[in-house]
């Protein structure tokens, strides 16, 4: 699949530019009409609520507001977005982008502006029509420079840090303007994360009376009970969707709600929440239940606020890295099914991951356990601790099982090198606006990816300034290298940027990153139509071409 993506943006480029002398600079279609389809499956039957279960409170509704897939994954179905990534094609690429709201694009000569032919008919849930205006207030509420209204959190402004402007050019045609070429540009827009908003919807209706141009419309929202979509009979995509609607049900308590999926009460588990020691119970207890691994371009990893004491020490930080081993990490919580990398996701589901060998020179990747934990204890000693002196910390955690389970025991192996880390769990409403305000010392981290694309994960995670880089890190030499590869065209010359990006941050100990870890999706036989994605699990929940045969 590497080489394959490699071909496609390597052609792309080149017919680009030939198509651009041949016409004499006019805009070159790269587009795909709406309506294409693959082959229809067979056997599709309208009808029916499928069941799921939520593992933690809701946020808010308001996916431009929200990091958390406890927000995209109920609300995607309630969006569109311009394109997206085919929803029955396992690999999120540039080649699997299909038409949403956009029925056509095209970019003009030199790739720096793409224009949106937008689908015509297309309402609102409230009944008003779809309109270009739209495309431009989200993305100007995006970049922060609208005067519809104001995000309350906006984590994905550094997504588009190389938009410029976006202009109507009709009342459904939009331009999106770039600063410079950018091949990540197109994916951006395909995530989860990058829905259209309603010009005459305020954002903070947004978080708990969302208004969508989706499949499914919200007629019930509880986020500490139920979340109850019902189908948009109103779509504008023919025949879609085919379910009445979704219920989903809060179960905090795994355990809970693995019991239920196993008499029946739930047709699928909440998407990547099934353990593999989990995994193993269900298999034996509801043999007939079908369930995928795959990788979830989720990192699990230390966040390290680096802008406040005592972790602003340099020395102390090399400690922390020399004192995880990852190998133990990954046997007692992934049972040796998570993998070893930097910030990309690793091969082979991910296109920008480090070869083998790249992390050698990062402290605490080779060499034993004990032999690296030994330097951490020599580092420990010259700062004044010991074992009768442990460092006393806070471990902020996200009170939800996916969160708590890898924080005990990253405050095991930290205590083999005397930090003493109390746990500080969070509820997840206020999680993320408590990270946002670096109020904490360090967190036991778990960092999606809404792409895999090194331009979603840099700017957003590590660029100077974001609001994301949660880390108080910045490094302007980094920021130039992360410009670099993000113009790079030669896509083998971009990824010994990344590569070389990747190792500076794993050197600088940035949020040292424990493993990549996989994941079980589970359902029932009856469930049909669903993909779950292999390299983000972020981008496949718009829920249109799900069936329920029972």
């Amino acid at each position: 699949m590497r080489s394959s993506n490699t071909w496609f943006v390597a052609a792309f480029i080149r017919a680009a530019f030939v198509l651009a002398m041949l016409t004499g600079g006019s805009a070159i279609a790269v587009a795909q009409k709406s309506g294409e389809k693959s082959g229809e499956k067979s056997g599709e039957k309208s009808g029916g609520t499928l069941r799921i279960y939520h593992r933690d409170t809701t946020p808010s509704a308001s996916i431009h507001e929200e990091t958390t897939i406890s927000t995209v994954i109920p609300f995607m179905g309630v969006y569109n977005n311009l394109v997206m990534f085919k929803q029955d094609v396992p690999r999120n690429s540039l080649e699997s982008i299909v038409p949403d709201l956009a029925e056509s694009w095209s970019w003009n000569a030199d790739l720096t502006a793409v224009t949106f032919k937008l689908a015509q008919g297309v309402k609102w849930h409230d009944g008003k029509p779809l309109t270009a205006r739209d495309v431009k207030c989200t993305w100007d509420m995006i970049a922060d420079r609208s005067g519809e209204g104001k995000l309350r959190k906006n984590p994905r402004k550094e997504w588009y840090h190389n938009l410029a402007e976006v202009r109507v050019d009709g009342e459904h045609t939009v331009t999106f303007q770039l600063g410079r070429p950018q091949l990540s540009f197109m994916a951006l827009l395909a995530s989860g994360f990058s829905p259209v908003y309603p010009c005459h919807v305020p954002a903070a209706q947004m978080r708990t009376k969302p208004i969508g141009t989706g499949p499914f419309k919200v007629v019930e929202l509880n986020p500490s009970i139920t979340i109850k979509l019902a189908r948009n009979t109103a779509y504008f995509k023919q025949g879609r969707p085919y379910l009445d609607g979704i219920e989903w049900k809060v179960m905090q308590n795994r355990a809970t709600a693995m019991l239920a999926f196993r008499a029946d009460e739930i047709d699928l588990t909440f998407p990547a929440e099934v353990s593999m020691a989990i995994l193993k119970d269900i298999r034996s207890q509801s043999p007939a239940s079908v369930c995928q691994v795959r990788p979830t371009n989720v990192s699990t990893n230390l966040i390290i606020n680096h802008g406040v004491p005592p972790f602003n020490n340099r020395e102390l930080v090399k400690a922390v890295m020399l004192g995880f081993d990852r190998k133990a990490y990954n046997d007692i919580l992934y049972q040796g099914e998570a993998t070893v990398g930097g910030a990309m996701l690793p091969a082979p589901e991910g296109v920008w991951g480090m070869p083998p060998g790249y992390l050698d020179d990062v402290p605490g990747y080779t060499g034993t356990a004990e032999e690296n934990r030994e330097k951490a204890r020599a580092i420990m000693r010259q700062l004044g601790y010991g074992p009768d002196n442990m460092l006393k910390v806070k471990l902020t955690v996200r009170n939800i099982a996916l969160y708590r389970d890898p924080a005990v025991v990253m405050q095991g192996q930290l205590r083999e090198i005397w930090i003493d880390a109390e746990m500080d769990l969070v509820e997840t409403p206020q999680y993320a606006p408590r990270m946002a305000r670096r109020d904490y010392v360090i967190t036991a981290g778990m960092v999606g990816s809404g792409l895999d694309d090194p331009d979603q994960q840099f700017y957003e995670n590590y660029s100077c300034g974001s609001p994301r880089n949660l880390g108080q890190f910045c490094d302007k030499e980094v920021d130039r290298l992360v410009d670099q590869q993000s113009r790079e065209t030669d896509l083998e010359k971009r990824k010994k940027l990344v590569w070389e990006i990747d190792r500076k941050l794993q050197r600088e100990g940035v949020r040292p990153i424990l493993s990549h870890y996989r994941a079980a999706t589970c359902w029932h036989p009856r469930v049909k139509g669903l993909t779950v994605m292999e390299n983000s699990i972020y981008n496949g929940w718009r829920f249109e071409d799900i069936w329920l045969d029972r």
